[in-house]
């Protein structure tokens, strides 16, 4: 038995943000409800290569993309945009506690599956509204990507090389982290909102934007502006407030040198040979570091550049200040603490009995996280869960009129 098992949730969602709240839930043990589109399903199945791999080793039409973040969930396939489809939601509103959706703001109403109208069917539902900008302010209506957000909200103007450097400008990071901060921050809120329904015995509307999460996430960054009045630059792998930290390039490969105060400067520098560098009045303390920041990172950097980075960090290791490889997602994935804590998972697909998944982050001692099921293919369980709604002869009609699928590839 999961921490949430018991709790239905509708996930109207797509992409990234709502689709990850909703694996969210649902490894926590809520029934995931996933509702998509006939024929065609969340716009990630058709964003591949790479495609899942079946037994046989050929290819499927199941992404990568959209299996990251739709595991342990229940492929509903409905047309909304269709009033017997709308009426199907309807039902299912009626026994859900939680709806999560990621449409324009306002475009659900008419189709009747707004928060007003929903809430006149269940009092008690908790209706999450992911969108880019919000419900309200000048760009409400805008839609929202997260490549987008991260440029406008400030992300970028702080990622990447300065601009006198070769390769510096703008850079996003590597992967869409607004869209995972807002699905965190969705969940956050959800579960919030459930918790407060024990007391008030009614549901709430959550409005949730991604460049609302964007901002906020800026966390030292924005109130380093605040502070000060000048807006956070391009700084690289450097980081604003604290020297040395940053990555740096020994004789084969770069490294990566965290040293987070001034004790842990003072053992870094006995432990690589340069223990004068540790009572240099220009760098005892890390205000000073800051401000002779040029120099300093042009003394270690001619030094490690002697040797092999494996050398450094065994050496830096050993003091026991933080440092570590660049890693490649093929060799993190192969580290031994990724293996002993579980962090690759296999979830036995219908197409792939062998299917290996990226583990839930989340350890629990008494509700720990359950792996039930592989991301569903388009439709999997409509019969399924429709079943106390319709009769089969009702499902074989409403397929027949293109407003459910029953099966895959439907």
């Amino acid at each position: 038995m999961g921490a949430l098992t018991g709790i239905r949730v509708l996930d109207l969602s797509r992409v990234l943000a709502g689709p990850w709240c909703g694996q969210i839930l649902a490894d926590l043990g809520a029934e995931v409800i996933k509702v998509e589109r006939p024929k065609v399903g969340d716009d990630t199945r058709m964003w591949g290569p790479p495609w899942m791999l079946d037994d046989a080793g050929n290819a499927t039409r199941e992404s990568g993309y959209y299996q990251c973040a739709n595991r342990n969930k229940y492929s509903v396939a409905i047309d909304i945009a269709q009033a017997q489809g709308q009426a199907l939601i309807h039902e299912l509103v009626k026994s859900a506690d939680v709806l999560i959706e990621n449409y324009k703001a306002g475009s659900l109403q008419k189709y009747g599956l707004d928060y007003e109208r929903l809430r006149q069917i269940n009092p008690r539902l908790v209706y999450c509204s992911i969108t880019g900008f919000g419900q309200t302010g000048p760009r409400a209506a805008e839609p929202g990507y997260d490549f987008v957000i991260q440029g406008l909200s400030g992300l970028m103007s702080i990622t990447g090389e300065p601009d006198d450097v070769v390769g510096g400008g703008p850079q996003k990071v590597g992967v869409a982290v607004t869209d995972i901060q807002t699905g965190l921050y969705a969940t956050v809120a959800i579960q919030a909102a459930l918790i407060s329904r024990q007391h008030t015995q009614t549901g709430q509307y959550i409005d949730m934007s991604l460049f609302d999460v964007q901002v906020a996430a800026l966390a030292n960054q924005s109130m380093n502006y605040l502070t000060s009045g000048v807006a956070p630059k391009r700084m690289g792998n450097r980081h604003p407030n604290i020297v040395p930290y940053q990555t740096f390039t020994a004789k084969d490969k770069a490294f990566i040198l965290a040293c987070g105060n001034d004790s842990q400067f003072k053992d870094l520098c006995v432990a690589i040979g340069l223990a004068e560098l540790a009572t240099h009045p220009d760098y005892v303390r890390n205000q000073d570091r800051v401000k002779h920041r040029e120099a300093l990172i042009a003394l270690l950097s001619a030094h490690f550049s002697s040797q092999n980075a494996q050398i450094w960090i065994d050496l830096i290791h050993a003091a026991k200040v933080p440092v570590g490889m660049i890693n490649s997602i093929e060799e993190a994935l192969a580290e031994e603490q990724i293996l002993e804590r579980q962090m690759l998972v296999n979830v036995p697909h219908p197409l792939k009995q062998d299917f290996k998944m990226i583990a839930s982050p989340i350890k629990m001692s008494d509700t720990p996280i359950e792996y039930r099921n592989a991301p569903p293919q388009l439709g999997q369980h409509t019969a399924q869960i429709l079943a106390g709604i319709c009769s089969a002869d009702e499902l074989v009609m409403l397929q027949q009129q293109g407003i459910i699928g029953l099966k895959v590839g439907c």
